[in-house]
């Protein structure tokens, strides 16, 4: 029995990777290195930078690839002294749509008596390095304004009981107290309308909105 058992030992031992000669441990794959020259980098000034539609003049002077980042400069006149923003814009290079973007808020002047106000922004969308951008468009499709406290009331029940009066939407607000502050409610709706569908209407994109669209198209390529 003695001997089984040393017999077992001995040939475990052969069988155990120490005996089996050195084994190479294993290594994580190298990481391609890209080096940051080699991204694209190219600036325009826009030959028609000025654009206007639905009351509001759209500026987009200049735009730049750095990478993977097409960024545009933009600048638009405020409607009032809401916080207004650049609600709904794209891009479009080869074909390709790109819906996301992001904002950077470069300079805000408030609006003053007789003079309008003026927001500026860097646009940024995001493009394989490789991308064609030799045509590429930028589309502006609206700007909307995120009400402030108190506003709902003060700016937009005036603005969108009108709305409802010249459509003939029977639809009825009012502001009350609520726990101290004034709050914008929907008094009374149409007997054929459900209070989902009077929110809806109320609360529609188009009285925090105003639509354009303002288009820029220029050339990025190098």
């Amino acid at each position: 029995m003695k001997k089984i058992i040393l017999l077992l030992v001995v040939f475990i031992t052969a069988c155990s990777p120490s005996a089996q000669g050195n084994v190479l441990p294993i290594l994580d794959e190298p990481t391609a290195y890209i080096d940051p020259e080699s991204y694209p980098t190219a600036q325009v000034e826009l030959a028609e930078p000025n654009q206007t539609a639905s009351g509001i003049e759209v500026r987009m002077e200049r735009a730049s690839v750095e990478g993977k980042n097409v960024n545009a400069d933009v600048c638009f006149t405020l409607p009032d002294t809401s916080d207004w923003g650049v609600f709904s814009a794209s891009l479009t290079y080869g074909g390709i749509l790109v819906q996301e973007y992001g904002t950077t808020l470069v300079s805000l002047q408030e609006p003053a008596e007789g003079v309008a106000g003026l927001r500026c922004d860097t646009l940024t969308f995001v493009v394989p390095p490789d991308a064609d951008l030799s045509n590429v468009t930028i589309m502006i499709d609206s700007i909307a304004a995120t009400p402030r406290e108190g506003e709902y009331c003060s700016v937009y029940m005036p603005k969108i009981q009108q709305a409802m009066q010249s459509r003939g939407i029977g639809i009825t607000l009012d502001c009350v107290d609520v726990n101290g502050a004034l709050t914008m409610q929907i008094l009374s709706i149409p007997s054929d309308m459900t209070q989902t569908q009077a929110e809806e209407i109320v609360y529609s994109d188009e009285f925090y909105s105003v639509k354009g669209p303002w288009s820029f198209s220029f050339n990025l390529a190098q």
